[in-house]
């Protein structure tokens, strides 16, 4: 016992390995970057679930490749073995598998484990939080998987960070193709992937010395990928591996060229290209991705830094694993809150970053026309994109030509729509239309208005609908 009569530990009071204590300031911030993330979340539509924070361990096995090892088990407490959740996104397959859950865009923002090597400063701990944003659907190609990345934009220029960081892209397929085209057996695509995707942080020697001595590529094979994996840039490099006809005879290859074609054209409708850097070393090491792939970096991401502030892509394949059935493909992105609240503190405190401003609101971009109907998929991104700008929460089909009682149905709930057709649209009007109106309402059918007064007459019409909103739930309170 001690003086004051109080016994003294006999051990260290500190937080587990690679955990922290919040508390002041960092809290607040935290805070304020969960608030933002979720209103950019909100904007295209997305409603959130939570699952628990451990899974049955067969429900984890097998999903994340060499990473599994970092998985934490946990002891058997009455019959069934469990793990901690390695991240928000196999839990999600498997609660689609469980409900038979066809389509639904969700958001989920919780904590995940991994028992990796810590490096509290930069962001990488054993306890996290990840800010998932995922569809999941039948879709046409690329719509949803260009909307994802418009969204992460969006995210980062909420947080102030403008140009300040570069999404990294590449595909699956692509290099598939090239590692057959390049002569790796198909025993060792996966673990070569995994070794090319270490690019980032090691150079070339190094990994090709894990290629060929750790994992047993003939050298020859390993110079051959060389020649491919340190390509980087734009839409040069899609132009030249479609040139290449060795490469793009490839089945694998040419599927994923033509999908990433299809998705820069998206991109570019949503202004989103300028952010974008399509880089053949990008791998992804987890097994379930099957498409397009990316993480986000930014000038921290550099050997030593933070790594990879964001990371995502297509896994169509996953939630058939669970439901042993119909397969629903699904496309998302993670966004780790520690390391973009490194990344964030270390600007502060240097007077660079801007303050976190979240953004809201809501309306359903819609299109209709004749026999020659052609679904205006690019003029509805366009609005929508521009909707985005201005803050307003927004949505639109992801079919090429969608029928209009679909789209009034899957605006069931918003506010108001907006309506394209040829001929406003030649005219240089839309038709902007207040959703749920009663029969015999002066402005049943909806107002025209032009193209370039769209966000202004939304924004006045919310403020109405909201004035509105006010005024009644006051005069229905008595006194």
């Amino acid at each position: 016992m001690s003086k004051s009569g109080k016994a003294k530990t006999s051990f260290q009071l500190k937080t587990p390995k690679g955990t922290k204590d919040w508390d002041g300031t960092d809290v607040s911030l935290r805070d304020q970057i969960f608030s933002t993330i979720t209103e950019v979340f909100k904007r295209h539509g997305a409603i959130t679930i939570d699952t628990p924070v451990f899974e049955l361990k067969e429900i984890l096995s097998g999903k994340y490749g060499e990473d599994s090892k970092l998985i934490y088990d946990l002891a058997d407490q009455g019959g069934e073995l469990c793990s901690l959740r390695y991240d928000l996104t196999v839990p999600f397959a498997r609660y689609l598998a469980m409900n038979s859950i066809q389509s639904i865009k969700r958001y989920h923002i919780a904590k995940v484990y991994r028992r990796d090597q810590p490096a509290m400063s930069k962001g990488r701990l054993r306890e996290f939080y990840q800010c998932d944003y995922d569809i999941a659907g039948v879709y046409d190609p690329m719509v949803p998987d260009a909307e994802v990345l418009r969204l992460t934009t969006e995210i980062f220029e909420a947080l102030g960070w403008e140009r300040r960081y570069t999404i990294k892209i590449n595909h699956r397929k692509i290099l598939d193709g090239i590692f057959e085209v390049c002569g790796v057996p198909e025993d060792k695509l996966r673990m070569i992937s995994s070794a090319v995707d270490k690019l980032d942080k090691l150079p070339w020697e190094e990994v090709k010395k894990e290629m060929t001595e750790e994992k047993g590529l003939a050298p020859e094979v390993a110079d051959e990928i060389g020649k491919y994996v340190k390509l980087k840039g734009g839409q040069d490099i899609l132009t030249q591996l479609k040139n290449d006809s060795t490469l793009y005879s490839n089945e694998h290859l040419k599927n994923g060229v033509d999908s990433m074609q299809l998705l820069f054209d998206y991109l570019q409708v949503f202004g989103v290209m300028d952010s974008i850097s399509f880089d053949l070393s990008l791998a992804r090491g987890l097994d379930y991705y099957t498409g397009v792939i990316y993480e986000v970096i930014t000038e921290e991401s550099g050997a030593g830094g933070v790594g990879s502030i964001a990371a995502g892509g297509r896994y169509d394949e996953l939630v058939g694993m669970f439901s042993g059935k119909s397969q629903i493909p699904c496309v998302g992105i993670s966004f780790g809150l520690e390391r973009i609240f490194s990344v964030i503190k270390a600007r502060l405190n240097s007077g660079s970053a801007k303050s976190v401003q979240p953004k809201h609101v809501d309306v359903y971009v819609m299109a209709f026309g004749g026999k020659d109907f052609t679904g205006l998929l690019p003029e509805r991104m366009r609005v929508a994109a521009e909707l985005w700008d201005a803050g307003i929460k927004a949505e639109f089909s992801y079919k090429k030509k969608p029928r209009l009682p679909q789209q009034f149905k899957a605006a069931e709930g918003v506010p108001f729509g907006i309506i394209l057709g040829d001929d406003e649209l030649a005219a240089g009007k839309v038709r902007i239309k207040q959703l749920g109106l009663p029969e015999g309402h002066a402005e049943k059918d909806g107002v025209l208005v032009n193209k370039e007064d769209i966000v202004a007459e939304i924004k006045q019409r919310l403020e109405t609908l909201e004035d509105k909103s006010l005024a009644a739930q006051l005069g229905a309170v008595k006194v």
